[in-house]
């Protein structure tokens, strides 16, 4: 099956599938788009290729296919973020009653709020890595009708900061332990529990500054 895989990642398409994963997981969260990332770049930089008899692009380098796949996967996420919040600032009203009527959702619509207008966008950064923490900043940043400067290079600064995290640990599983499923099991662990951290994080009252 490694070997298989490694084969797909030659093939253009392979890139197509991580954007469309990475693209609709803002409104789609159950997606797994980090579990895409990962296991894509396990596969650019190991040896999948080479078993399967297809050798890379440039001998004894996959620089060219981890690249791509972080152009594909960050530009994505910015476009996917940008288009919920497009879709949430217009929705106006809609999304309000909708945000309303959960708790949860209003507190974090609160919370971002605030960051974005005192310009703390790093929550945009941490909620990329929570569970359903870059729909509900992309939404209600839209919702709350803040300003595309106000977020959209911090959107572009998640972007990167999560692809070059998820890409970077399916690279080092597979220096260290080949491309392989324990490479990758161990990699989306990794991914997870960075992804357990910031939600943790994310659910810790923010502490009131003295005026």
């Amino acid at each position: 099956m490694v070997e298989t895989l490694g084969v797909l990642l030659y093939a253009p398409w392979i890139y197509v599938i991580v954007m469309a994963t990475v693209l609709l997981d803002v409104f789609v969260p159950v997606l797994p788009s980090g579990a895409v990332v990962v296991t894509a770049a396990t596969l650019a930089a190991g040896t999948a290729a080479g078993t399967a008899g297809f050798p890379a692009p440039m001998p004894g380098s996959h620089l060219p296919e981890l690249f791509v796949l972080v152009l594909c996967a960050c530009s994505a996420s910015v476009a996917g973020d940008l288009f919920a919040y497009r879709l949430a600032r217009r929705g106006g009203r809609r999304f309000d009653h909708v945000i309303a009527r959960s708790r949860r959702l209003s507190t974090a619509q609160h919370r971002i709020g605030s960051a974005l207008a005192r310009g703390g966008g790093a929550l945009v950064v941490l909620a990329r890595f929570a569970p359903a923490g870059r729909a509900v900043v992309s939404l209600g940043a839209g919702a709350s009708q803040r300003r595309t400067r106000d977020f959209l290079p911090w959107s572009a600064l998640a972007a990167v900061v999560w692809t070059a995290y998820s890409v970077g640990l399916g690279w080092l599983g597979a220096q260290v332990l080949g491309a392989g499923w324990i490479s990758t099991a161990l990699s989306l662990l990794a991914l997870i529990g960075a992804g357990a951290g910031a939600a943790y994080l994310l659910r810790r009252p923010t502490p009131a500054r003295a005026v």
